[in-house]
């Protein structure tokens, strides 16, 4: 089924856009959202699983760690399949990875005896995360290739919003699943049924990796770039340089807030099952704030202003929860500040990400977006080792409701360290970014020199480009046939005056586009002396 974008009979083709996008979207936020409860449905009830399988509580922290491990080596080659083997394979061979370790983790559980439980769960678990490498990256890639211009940042968001939704279910279902040991083998279960679907659907049910008709020009130049040229490319942009390090170091420090929140409030006094409640405020007003922020940025197009503005009001509220979560009894403004916290910095993400693919085009969006996510996980390795390594021990007393068996620790300067690098990595993107949207304008028809030549447009604005349809109506109409020629061209220059009269009063008159010809730039092509003259 095909939803035409209105052109002519007779004419060519134009865009096209496909109900069965849909389906490739739910796809992919379900096997996004499957992989994420996997990652997380041993930390809500770690002591429990480490009782059950006679393991450490290093050990089981190990089953989540191995994600951030193993996305740092083989983020560059889920990269590569995105851009090279195509969506469909990706996403199917990341559904299977999935969804065997899935099963993998339920061997110890079912046959009986087993000596080395640990194995199989770490082998399930890493098979998850680097099916977790193919998932997170393709948002932005499915947006781009299957959804018109006027929804990809939606469909952008529906896609990555599905791996903190994820995170939900897991802090909230596990520790409802599982009461005893005996319970252990029902969660796992659980969790299995849903990547066994998202597996049946992206088997059956992707059909292409494009749709037969692009629905926007830029998704006919998705991955003009081989992958190595585009790596170059990327590395040579500075304008992505800077976005990829203060967005990835903002992804770090997420991470991080994410990892450390039960510890850092346990030992101000506060209960788990408040971190928790906290934990799922900062999730669930994140979604929100993405889905108001996608629809927003879809209509608007102000990719830039919305990630500067999100990142100083995320800045904010990191400090202010820096300075709110070292106090006892302020459980209301604890939680309004993670609430804040997910609205502004959750809500960035996919915006941050469409803005990647725009200033980077036309490298491939999976080279674009996953590049950032693995700078991403090696920047919230680094910032949570710094984190805990600049702990001290609490020497006055204390009312911490930690059960780990260790005196309580004195997170003030690290919650100052990871407030004071938010605030740097906004004020960097604030002052030293700056970026047109080449694919926006590409999509509009404009060209470098066309969109310089236009006064009083400021660089990456959305309008800089002149529309194809203006393109077409001043080579077209008013330089019949010259728009190929140069301007030292003796054809151009050979050119007779135009015989029709309709064809002269174009010439002679004044309009919005002999205005733009006339301020071209001196290569341009519309710098015609026949034009101008």
């Amino acid at each position: 089924m095909a939803e035409p974008t209105g052109a002519e009979p007779g004419a060519q083709r134009g865009p096209r856009t496909y109900a069965r996008r849909w389906v490739f979207l739910a796809a992919v936020g379900l096997l996004s959202c499957s992989n994420a409860t996997l990652w997380l449905s041993f930390a809500p009830v770690a002591d429990v699983a480490a009782e059950h399988f006679g393991l450490s509580m290093e050990q089981i922290n190990w089953l989540s760690l191995v994600y951030l491990v193993v996305s740092i080596p083989f983020g560059m080659a889920a990269i590569w399949v995105l851009d090279s083997v195509g969506l469909r394979g990706a996403t199917i061979l990341g559904a299977w990875l999935n969804f065997a370790g899935s099963v993998l983790r339920i061997v110890p559980c079912v046959a009986a005896g087993t000596r080395n439980p640990f194995a199989f769960l770490m082998g399930g678990q890493s098979l998850c995360a680097l099916a977790q490498t193919l998932v997170i990256f393709s948002p932005a890639k499915l947006a781009a290739l299957w959804f018109p211009e006027h929804q990809r940042a939606t469909a952008n968001m529906l896609a990555t919003m599905s791996n903190p939704l994820g995170i939900l279910v897991a802090n909230v279902l596990s520790p409802a699943l599982v009461k005893k040991g005996e319970d252990i083998p029902l969660m796992l279960g659980v969790y299995a049924i849903p990547a066994g679907v998202a597996c049946l659907l992206s088997t059956t049910c992707l059909w292409e990796s494009v749709p037969p008709t692009p629905p926007s020009a830029g998704a006919a130049s998705s991955t003009s770039e081989k992958f190595l040229d585009g790596l170059k490319l990327l590395v040579r942009n500075k304008a992505y340089v800077i976005l990829a390090v203060c967005f990835g170091g903002g992804i770090g420090i997420f991470s991080s807030f994410s990892a450390l929140l039960e510890q850092i409030l346990c030992a101000s006094g506060y209960s788990s099952g408040f971190s928790g409640l906290c934990g799922a405020l900062f999730i669930v007003f994140g979604i929100l704030g993405a889905l108001a922020l996608g629809l927003y940025v879809d209509r608007t197009k102000h990719f830039t202003e919305a990630t500067k503005i999100s990142l100083c009001l995320t800045s904010l509220a990191c400090v202010a929860f820096a300075l709110v979560s070292q106090l006892r009894g302020q459980t209301l403004a604890l939680a309004a500040t993670c609430s804040l916290l997910g609205l502004f910095g959750f809500s960035v993400a996919p915006v941050a990400t469409e803005l990647a693919v725009e200033c980077s085009f036309p490298v491939g969006e999976g080279a674009a977006a996953g590049l950032v996510f693995v700078l991403g996980q090696a920047e919230g390795m680094l910032i949570m080792m710094v984190l805990t390594a600049l702990t001290v021990r609490r020497s006055e007393p204390s009312f911490s409701t930690c059960v780990h068996g260790e005196d309580p620790l004195d997170w003030t300067v690290s919650l100052l360290l990871m407030a004071g690098l938010c605030t740097l990595f906004s004020c960097i993107v604030v002052l030293f970014f700056h970026t047109p949207y080449r694919r926006l304008q590409a999509e509009s028809g404009g060209s470098p020199a066309t969109q310089n030549a236009r006064p009083g447009v400021p660089p990456g604005s959305p309008s800089m480009a002149l529309p194809a349809w203006k393109l077409q109506e001043a080579q077209g109409q008013l330089v019949p046939g010259a728009a190929s020629l140069g301007p030292a061209s003796p054809r151009a220059r050979a050119l007779p005056p135009p015989s029709d009269p309709r064809e002269r009063t174009l010439t002679r008159r004044q309009g919005p586009a002999s205005r733009f010809i006339e301020g071209a730039a001196p290569h341009s092509s519309f710098s015609s002396p026949w034009v101008i003259t």
